[in-house]
Parts: C-alpha cells; sequence; structure tokens
C-alpha cells in the first residue's frame, strides 16, 4: 500500500504545477495578447483594449513574410527528410554491423554535438564560401544536417537496437539484402523513433537563428527566423508585427508537433529498455 501524501506535500506539489504551468504559459500568451494590439500599445500592461488584425495584415501584405515563409518550407523539408533518411540508415548500420572504425565514428557523432554554435559559424561561413553555398537553400540544408544528424543517428541507434534481430534474420530467409530488411522489414517497426527524428530535424531547422542569420543575406533569400530580425534590430522598432510573425510562424511547428506527439513519448523511450 503506497504512503499517503500529507495536506503540506500535496498544497506544495500542486503550487510547484501551478507555477511551471505559470511560467511555461506566460511568455506564448503574452505575444498572442501583443499581436492583437495596436502599435502604440505594444508595451502596455493591460489586456486588448482595442483589439486588432492590423499587425498580421501588415505583415502578410506589405512585407516579403511569405519570400521567408516559402524559404523555410523548401530548407526545411529538405532538411527533415534528408536528416531521417540519413540518421535512419546511420543508426541502423551500427546498431546491426560491425565494422572497422564502428565506435570511433559514434564518438565523433557525438563530439560533434559539444561544439556552440558561436564557435562554428566562421568556419562554416568560411566552408560555405569556398563551396559557393551561401545565399544557397542548399547550404543551410547541409549546415542544419550537421546539427541534426549526429544526436538523430544516435536516437536511432537505440531504437533499433529494441528490435528484434531475428527480423533481419527472416528477411535473409527470404532473399532480401540487407538495405531491402531495413527498407521492408525494420523500418516500419520504427515509426515512433522516425517521428522523434523527424520532430527534432523539422524544429531544428524551423527555429534555428544564427545559421540563417549568417549565411543568408537579402531580404529575399531569409528565411522566417532570419526574417523576424527585420522587425525589430537598430533601425527600427516594430514589436506588434514582430509578435504577429511570431505567432505565424509557432503554427506550423504546432501543427508538426500535433501529428507526431502519440509517437514521441516512445521514441524518446525506445533506446531504455535494452543495453
Amino acid at each position: 500500500m503506497r504512503n499517503k501524501r500529507s495536506p503540506l506535500a500535496s498544497i506544495g506539489l500542486h503550487a510547484g504545477l501551478i507555477v511551471a504551468a505559470v511560467v511555461a504559459v506566460f511568455p506564448p500568451l503574452w505575444l498572442l495578447i501583443t499581436s492583437f494590439k495596436p502599435r502604440n500599445d505594444a508595451f502596455s500592461t493591460g489586456l486588448i483594449s482595442h483589439p486588432t488584425l492590423a499587425n498580421y495584415t501588415h505583415v502578410l501584405a506589405d512585407t516579403q513574410f511569405l519570400t521567408w515563409f516559402g524559404n523555410s518550407v523548401v530548407i526545411v523539408g529538405l532538411t527533415t527528410v534528408l536528416g531521417v533518411f540519413i540518421a535512419a540508415t546511420t543508426g541502423y548500420a551500427v546498431s546491426r554491423f560491425r565494422f572497422p572504425g564502428m565506435r570511433p565514428l559514434m564518438w565523433l557523432l557525438l563530439i560533434t554535438q559539444m561544439f556552440p554554435v558561436a564557435v562554428l559559424i566562421v568556419p562554416l561561413y568560411n566552408l560555405l564560401a569556398s563551396l559557393g553555398l551561401l545565399n544557397q537553400p542548399a547550404g543551410l540544408v547541409v549546415t542544419y544536417l550537421t546539427i541534426a544528424v549526429p544526436f538523430c543517428a544516435w536516437m536511432m541507434k537505440g531504437f533499433f537496437d529494441t528490435i528484434p534481430v531475428e527480423i533481419d534474420e527472416s528477411g535473409r530467409v527470404d532473399g532480401l539484402n540487407p538495405f531491402g530488411t531495413f527498407w521492408q522489414l525494420v523500418l516500419p517497426l520504427a515509426r515512433p523513433g522516425l517521428a522523434v527524428t523527424g520532430f527534432y530535424t523539422f524544429v531544428t531547422a524551423w527555429a534555428e537563428v544564427a545559421y540563417a542569420s549568417a549565411f543568408m543575406t537579402g531580404e529575399e533569400n531569409l528565411t522566417l527566423a532570419g526574417g523576424l530580425q527585420t522587425f525589430v534590430n537598430q533601425y527600427t522598432n516594430d514589436w506588434g508585427s514582430m509578435t504577429a510573425a511570431a505567432v505565424i510562424i509557432a503554427v506550423p511547428a504546432a501543427l508538426v508537433f500535433a501529428f507526431a506527439q502519440r509517437h514521441l513519448v516512445a521514441g524518446l523511450t525506445a533506446g531504455t529498455t535494452k543495453g
């Protein structure tokens, strides 16, 4: 029989949960409220006294927001598809096969996650410049893959470790080659892991600011993250438009999360059931 919590412990627990919920909800809620305020009331502490859609109208009609949105969709789409495929094939290879350099490869993937973004901007900038990939969507795709793939490959390895090896053996008995076994038999069982990998890769590319700002110039080439900075910088201070744009940007991320959320818990805990 479980021990009952004391009333004081229950009060403390619920109070902590309420505080955590308020801290988590307050910033996006205030962002949403500010986006409906007139520009002159952006810094007012009150709620909406005169709600308006002017900020949204201005963002969609008078700026290059739709161009930035299109750029982001192309870059994020390519990053997500390539990232999931590369991470899945890498994770499967190191989970199922033994080859020279496998352990150093996994350590290399892990070590790449330890470098802060600020340290990598200059060398990546020089590398992309030498390859002619500055101001090109392909340059950002390659950059985002270097962020997402190492972590996702480790995660997919842990997930593939939980799938019985007997499935691979049955595929070989049926005459499938290793890639056929992976594609037809193992990959369909890895949907939770693929969902987490896809969501992480999507968020990495959708919300990234530093690389997008450093490697893309000219308003027609910006992504959404870079475009947001045109509303609030040293030359202008349009908080109403920025909050409206931020709300619009959050909608696709929320939809992707809603689509993938049923697989997220299973995928994130997959590697903990097998040593």
